[in-house]
């Protein structure tokens, strides 16, 4: 079976490269025909943003038409410097870095398109110069760029926005609309509801003053397995649904070593049954680092490992083994992420990313173990019920995502429902975190494993 099933009686076949492919080229036409300031594009996880931003450029600058490029952080933009490379290897290409002590990925300096500096005047003259949205800040131009084209947009605030405007006369923003809201150091309620909110994202911003600019979304996720793409477009993108790029069984996870019938093993096997597995624990308020729930998290990374999987997929003909690399543990806090290493480490596993949903953003794996943001809470707070949070633990898989979690969370999210005051002139964001987090709970429950450790 493939992707291009009939979704209902008298419909169409669905063809994710046809579907994709017509996105694309509205947003080409748009970007290089067009005749509006910003184009806007919407995209769910795993759906070809870079992919997008490459072409592009590449596009852009074939046309005679110099541009910038914005990301957020240093490592997208050297991971675009890169994807530009390897696509045209003649293409001149800057690479405009701060004078911190090291920039830049040094991998750039064996690439011969690729000039660096410090200095905006150094690179005057290439077709793409590219950088982070706080280096471009700090740069002024006799004459603006005719195109820009900013990455990951909705991870940048508008005050970010507002000071790289004057660089460019229009622009391609692409971005997640269901990832974290842009950081700030500060509290944003003083600005609640003003049309000049310095924490709002970017496109929120624009598309507030601006709401007549073109807006398009790429309409299937290539990295979400047909398993999951139903739940994470339901729970997180109700108004911009997506579809997988695979159809059902297309991806298999096999173990090469049968369960132990411990709750690891046990939750293992559903998840590679059918995409998601919840190891539940016993009902108990505890620690933000949580003991039991940190451990049973080693565990079923280290049983992963133990029981020989092996991925098969569209990218390969032949199984590929799951190793510690194509696996990752998403947490909340940054300190529930070191106990989880260093319960790995005691169990001799390495090589396996640890980290925070916040930097698992635009990362890929084939399985994920998750520990839930409110396993073992005595409350519901506003930051573990951000929707973007559990949109992010919940979309970086290619196979399977298993999550570890006291039980109890339903419960605990019906004693604390969303009670956050309405400001007049903000845009409510939907769905909310409480409403989000029941219809992912709702879904795992039906590939629950009770475990009492």
């Amino acid at each position: 079976m493939t992707a291009e099933t009939v979704s209902a009686p008298g419909r169409p076949e669905f063809d994710p490269g046809a579907e994709a492919a017509r996105a694309t080229e509205a947003i080409l036409d748009d970007t290089l025909h067009g005749t509006a300031r910003g184009v806007v594009v919407d995209s769910p996880p795993g759906a070809g943003k870079s992919t997008l931003v490459v072409r592009a450029a590449l596009e852009l600058a074939r046309a005679g038409r110099p541009l910038m490029v914005v990301a957020q952080t240093n490592a997208q933009v050297d991971d675009l410097v890169v994807r530009l490379a390897e696509k045209e290897p003649e293409l001149p290409v800057g690479r405009l870095h701060s004078s911190d002590a090291d920039p830049y990925d040094r991998a750039l300096e064996e690439l011969a398109n690729v000039r660096t500096s410090a200095k905006a005047q150094d690179l005057a003259g290439l077709p793409v110069v590219l950088s982070t949205a706080a280096k471009w800040a700090h740069v002024s131009v006799d004459e603006p760029w005719r195109h820009a084209i900013v990455d990951e947009a909705y991870q940048m605030r508008s005050d970010a926005l507002l000071a790289v405007a004057g660089l460019f006369e229009r622009a391609l923003f692409v971005g997640d609309p269901g990832q974290l809201d842009p950081f700030s150091t500060v509290g944003g309620e003083q600005w609640a509801g003003l049309s000049y909110d310095p924490s709002a994202a970017a496109v929120t911003t624009l598309l507030a003053h601006n709401p007549a600019l073109p807006q398009h979304r790429l309409p299937v996720s290539w990295r979400l397995p047909a398993s999951a793409a139903r739940l994470v477009s339901d729970a997180f993108y109700p108004f911009t649904p997506f579809r997988s790029g695979t159809g059902p069984g297309e991806r298999r996870l096999a173990l090469a070593v049968a369960s132990d019938g411990s709750g690891p093993d046990r939750v293992i096997d559903a998840a590679a049954e059918s995409g998601w597995g919840l190891l539940e624990l016993p009902a108990r308020h505890t620690p933000r680092t949580d003991p039991e729930a940190v451990r049973a998290v080693a565990q079923v990374v280290r049983r992963l490992l133990d029981r020989g999987g092996a991925a098969v997929s569209e990218r390969s003909p032949d199984p590929v083994p799951l190793t510690a690399s194509r696996i990752a543990v998403g947490t909340a806090h940054r300190d529930q992420a070191a106990a989880v290493r260093a319960a790995l480490a005691a169990l001799g596993v390495s090589g396996v990313t640890v980290d925070t949903a916040n930097r698992l953003q635009g990362r890929e794996y084939d399985v994920t173990v998750v520990l839930h943001p409110l396993s073992g809470r005595p409350d519901a707070t506003a930051f573990h019920l951000e929707t973007g949070r559990l949109c992010v633990l919940a979309s970086r898989h290619r196979h399977a995502c298993i999550v570890v979690c006291r039980a109890g969370v339903d419960d605990l999210l019906d004693d604390y429902p969303s009670t956050e005051p309405v400001q007049l002139g903000t845009l409510v964001k939907f769905p909310d975190g409480w409403e989000a987090n029941h219809a992912v709970l709702a879904h795992l429950a039906e590939h629950r494993v009770r475990w009492r450790p």
